[in-house]
């Protein structure tokens, strides 16, 4: 496991004023409009000029080809410290990491960190098949045409290595559409059963149609900042208590059983003196419900292969014994492309400044978000996971 004997800590690092644009199944708006929105909501509710914001991180997919610096010159920003961090649902617990480090070296004083992505019927096409060359060329001659037959691979595996049932990987997606239901910018509003989840048309065996998520487009925004900083402008926060990353992680497995977590669980749980019993809920990143399932056992709140039965043990709603994806998730929420992976960050945010409303989970202090991203043809190559803690 990594030592920690070197690392800084993340103490005295705010993060506050959780943005979520809108999702819309379709749009035509580019991925520009939707970070301007964040960007915009961000001053609106921080009450800082745009110009005291100082430094600037931006992932997105559909921005291509234009990058961070591009938004800056489209928005009038000035930044003095810039990140541009396209990885998927890796992203925001990577750009909270960075931010942090920027503001505890005085390199910025408030850090924007913005994910959008626009949907229209053509675009998801179009960033499937420019993702990655070297995943494409190495699937697309055999017909594996994009995430589901990946995911359909890593499913498939998982339940013949750990013995998983379709019910197990139900419980998950129906366990977030019930979150979902008491979050209204949720895309799905209607209750999803068990024997509806089951029932649903095959995608790509055994992969059926609620194991995937909706892409649709939207944008998710943080700020990061000092906690003397916050607390003087009166701003809701959270604390950041320990964070970690990693990529490419078991590279020699045949396929992706185990993702870049087990490697440094240790040292995110030692930043944070915390454990996974003292954890108050969970944002698991969740394209498809198997991804959920690893990041519970490479995370420490089951061991490896123990996933089914702790599904089968837990309540994972916003009011049960195990809060997981308390907004309902990208899987009933909606995936806008790499705001998916701040998703879960804003929750976080939002259940720590008592600003989750119904899916509030009670008495909750301490929560845990997850990232993973960068799908090639049979693994993710990023993955990290941040604790966040109420600010006293």
């Amino acid at each position: 496991m990594t030592s920690r004997s070197s690392r800084r800590s993340y103490e005295g690092v705010a993060v506050a004023v959780p943005v979520t644009v809108p999702y819309v199944r379709y749009s035509t708006h580019g991925a520009h409009w939707f970070i301007g929105r964040a960007i915009e909501a961000l001053v609106e509710r921080s009450r800082i000029a745009k110009d005291a914001i100082d430094g600037l991180t931006v992932s997105s997919f559909s921005l291509a080809p234009d990058t961070a610096v591009g938004v800056t010159q489209h928005l009038g920003l000035s930044p003095r410290w810039l990140d541009h961090i396209p990885t998927g649902g890796a992203s925001g617990v990577m750009a909270l990491r960075r931010a942090a480090r920027a503001v505890q070296a005085g390199d910025a004083d408030v850090v924007a960190c913005v994910a959008a992505d626009a949907n229209h019927v053509e675009s998801f096409r179009q960033m499937l098949g420019g993702f990655s060359h070297f995943a494409r060329d190495a699937s697309y001659p055999y017909g594996s045409g994009g995430p589901n037959s990946i995911f359909a691979f890593i499913t498939a595996a998982y339940m013949r290595a750990h013995g998983a049932t379709r019910e197990d990987f139900g419980r998950i997606a129906v366990a977030q559409r019930a979150n979902a239901l008491a979050n209204l910018g949720a895309l799905f509003k209607t209750p999803l059963t068990l024997e509806q989840y089951l029932d649903a048309r095959p995608i790509a065996e055994p992969i059926h149609l609620y194991d995937c998520v909706m892409p649709c487009a939207g944008a998710e925004a943080f700020l990061v900042m000092r906690e003397e900083r916050a607390r003087g402008l009166g701003l809701p926060h959270v604390l950041v208590r320990g964070a970690i990353e990693r990529h490419n992680a078991f590279a020699d497995d045949p396929v992706l059983l185990r993702g870049g977590w087990l490697v440094d669980r240790d040292d995110l749980y030692a930043q944070a003196g915390a454990t996974p019993d003292t954890i108050d809920f969970v944002q698991t990143y969740d394209d498809y419900p198997v991804v959920v399932m690893l990041q519970f056992e490479d995370l420490g709140f089951c061991a490896k292969g123990e996933g089914p039965a702790f599904v089968r043990a837990r309540t994972l709603t916003h009011d049960g014994d195990f809060p997981n994806n308390t907004s309902g998730g990208q899987l009933s929420a909606g995936q806008a492309g790499c705001a998916g992976g701040f998703l879960g960050m804003t929750e976080a945010i939002r259940q720590l400044t008592d600003d989750a409303g119904a899916r509030a989970v009670t008495d909750a202090k301490v929560g845990l978000v997850s990232g993973f991203g960068m799908v090639t043809y049979d693994r993710c190559l990023c993955t990290g996971a941040v604790i966040l803690g109420r600010s006293s």
